[in-house]
């Protein structure tokens, strides 16, 4: 047997595998493709104070390597959160990751508070969507903007705190630093990637044109994502939670090789929702094949792998 098993301060997980916000539901609506609990975390939709219907129109728009969304945070609100989704996953063991977002910084730390009050182990600050009005993205570019919501966050809340960095930025390095200057436990990167889909249609002489514009995720990504935790895994030394594009065994041992310390699935689980259990099953035989007892071990194995 191998060891998975990894911890974020003090958050356990027994394997670095996690599925991402948005994409896995509230709880346990997948367990009808695999066994759940085995998933090292499942991070929850992003929650928010009220209720959100999201945003109007077509929210979906599949590329040739990813998807294009602008679901705009629809979710169910922390109460309603906290009355129906929260007994399922204590119930059933799922060890999960909230999702939270805001439009104001007194939104979080409300959110954090009642995090905190209700024992949840482990918050993601969504500080990184593009596909709302206010808040989000608004912290996650500026990095005294983004300093000041963690500090406030981490005085309001005791357990681990994950804070989920936008790609689009001019300066990586700067707003990691300010996540971890102001004492988050780990660093989730990289959120959706600004895009736009164009369907062209030519009827009766006349161009007919349909656009999505939103957050592109997906294959596409990868090397954008890859840059992203190279660069500041160079300059900070919590851990980073790694995503953006993954869908095969060869693409986790790549993050691990630039600094990842886990990796969260995301558009993966739409096509293929079994993908984390089956992820998790290859990792583990592909230590025993070659002999890595701990992830620990292959990790900084994989860190030290040779340029050629």
């Amino acid at each position: 047997m191998v060891d998975l098993s990894l911890k974020l301060n003090e958050f356990e997980l027994d394997n670095p595998i996690i599925t991402a916000s948005g994409t896995y539901g509230y709880s346990n609506e997948f367990e009808v493709f695999c066994d759940v609990q085995k998933i090292g975390a499942v991070v929850t939709k992003g929650i928010t104070k009220e209720p959100r219907l999201g945003n109007d129109g077509q929210r979906i728009f599949e590329t040739s390597s990813g998807m294009i969304n602008r679901i705009g945070l629809e979710n169910v609100g922390i109460q309603t959160f906290l009355k129906e989704k929260l007994p399922i996953l204590q119930e059933q063991g799922i060890n999960f990751i909230l999702n939270i977002a805001g439009s104001a910084i007194d939104d979080y730390v409300e959110l954090a508070k009642i995090a905190d009050k209700n024992k949840i182990k482990a918050i993601e600050l969504n500080v990184s969507c593009p596909n709302v009005h206010s808040g989000c993205i608004e912290f996650g570019v500026n990095k005294d903007s983004l300093y000041k919501l963690v500090s406030k966050v981490r005085d309001s809340y005791s357990g681990c705190l994950i804070v989920k960095l936008s790609p689009n930025v001019t300066s990586p390095e700067e707003v990691a630093l300010a996540a971890e200057n102001a004492d988050a436990d780990a660093i989730s990167a990289i959120n959706t990637v600004r895009g736009m889909g164009v369907k062209l249609d030519f009827v009766n002489g006349q161009f007919k044109k349909t656009t999505v514009a939103g957050g592109l995720s997906g294959k596409a990504i990868k090397p954008v994502a890859l840059s992203f935790v190279d660069r500041i895994h160079k300059v900070v030394d919590i851990p980073i939670i790694a995503m953006g594009g993954i869908y095969t065994l060869v693409d986790i041992l790549e993050f691990f090789s630039v600094g990842a310390r886990a990796v969260q699935i995301g558009t993966a689980n739409f096509t293929h929702p079994d993908i984390a259990q089956k992820l998790i099953i290859e990792l583990e035989e592909f230590m025993q094949k070659h002999k890595f007892s701990t992830l620990d071990e292959l990790q900084n194995k994989l860190k030290e792998a040779e340029y050629v």
